[in-house]
C-alpha cells in the first residue's frame, strides 16, 4: 500500500490581542482573537522533520502583536489583510495564508472605562497566496434573535418515529453565525458589516416563517439585494427550541404564555444563499 502527503497548514491558535490607543484622557479599545494559518512547501516537515522551511507558530504570534503596535488595528478584515500579505512575502516556502480575527465589543462607560457588549462577536476569515489571489469573508457569530409569534412548522414528513405535533403559532429562537463573502478585497468594511447585519436582523423579524429554512434564505436574499458588494452570504442558524409548559395538573391553563427553553438537543440549519454570477469561492470557506 502507497500512502502519501495530504493536505496541511499549521499555524497559532487563540492569539488574544488587547490594543489601547490613548488620546489624552480619552481611550479607544480594540480587543481580538487573531488565530493564523500558512500552508506550502511543507513535505519535509511531515516526512523527515526537517523545520527548515517552517516558520515558528510563535513567530507567528509575535508578529500579530508587533504589527498591533506598528501599524495599528482598524477594521478586522485590514489588519488580517496585512498579516496575510506578510506571511507570504515572508517566506518562498509559504504558498497561502489564512487568517481569522474575531472582535470583541465594548461599549464605552467613560473617557478610559468600557463595559464588555454581551452581544454578538463580529469575524473575518482573509485567505492570500502566492500567486495574488485574495478573498475576504465577513461576518459575526452569537447573535441571538427570537420572534414570539409569526412563526408555523406543519405539512413536515412523518415515519414511525415522529412525535412532533404540527403547529401554526411558535416561538422562533435562534444564535446565528452569519459570514458573506466580498467582491474585492478592499472597500468600506465598516459600513458593509452594518448594512449585513441589519439585512440579517430585518428579515429575520419581518419574515413569517413556515420553517427556518424559509428565514434562513431570507436573510441571506435580504443581505445580497441590499449589498453589492458582497457576492454569497452562508448561515448556520440553530432552533433554540422552546416548549409550552402543560399547567394542567395545577388547574390552570396555558395561552401561548409559559413555555420551557431547551439548550440541547437542538436543530441545526445550515445553507448558503449566493449570486448567480458569484466567481468561484476557491478556499474561501476553508
Amino acid at each position: 500500500m502507497t500512502v502519501k502527503l495530504g493536505h496541511n497548514r499549521y499555524g497559532k491558535a487563540g492569539v488574544r490581542l488587547v490594543r489601547v490607543v490613548r488620546e489624552g484622557p480619552v481611550h479607544h479599545l480594540k480587543d481580538l482573537n487573531v488565530a493564523t494559518a500558512l500552508s506550502g512547501d511543507m513535505e519535509a516537515v511531515h516526512l523527515t522533520g526537517d523545520n527548515a522551511a517552517v516558520l515558528p507558530t510563535d513567530s507567528q504570534k509575535n508578529t500579530v502583536q508587533a504589527f498591533a503596535r506598528k501599524h495599528g488595528v482598524g477594521e478586522i478584515e485590514e489588519f488580517a489583510l496585512l498579516l496575510a500579505r506578510h506571511f507570504v512575502g515572508a517566506g518562498r516556502a509559504v504558498h497561502h495564508a489564512r487568517v481569522e480575527i474575531e472582535e470583541y465589543g465594548w461599549r464605552r462607560g467613560g473617557p478610559h472605562s468600557f463595559v464588555r457588549d454581551g452581544g454578538e462577536v463580529r469575524t473575518c476569515v482573509v485567505h492570500h497566496d502566492r500567486d495574488g489571489r485574495t478573498t475576504v469573508v465577513s461576518g459575526l457569530k452569537d447573535l441571538v434573535l427570537l420572534n414570539t409569534t409569526g412563526s408555523e412548522f406543519h405539512g413536515f414528513a412523518v415515519d414511525e418515529y415522529t412525535t412532533l405535533q404540527p403547529t401554526t403559532d411558535r416561538i422562533l429562537a435562534t444564535a446565528v453565525t452569519a459570514r458573506w463573502r466580498h467582491l474585492g478585497e478592499s472597500g468600506d468594511h465598516a459600513a458593509s458589516y452594518e448594512r449585513a447585519r441589519s439585512c440579517l436582523l430585518e428579515a429575520f423579524a419581518g419574515t413569517h416563517s413556515l420553517s427556518l429554512q424559509q428565514t434562513l434564505y431570507a436573510m441571506g436574499e435580504r443581505v445580497l439585494t441590499s449589498c453589492p458588494e458582497l457576492c454569497e452570504v452562508r448561515l448556520a442558524l440553530p432552533n433554540r427550541h422552546h416548549f409550552l409548559v402543560d399547567l394542567s395538573p395545577f388547574g390552570l391553563d396555558n395561552d401561548n404564555e409559559v413555555y420551557h427553553a431547551a439548550d440541547r438537543p437542538y436543530g441545526l440549519i445550515e445553507g448558503g444563499v449566493l449570486r448567480e454570477d458569484a466567481p468561484d469561492a476557491g478556499f474561501a470557506w476553508e
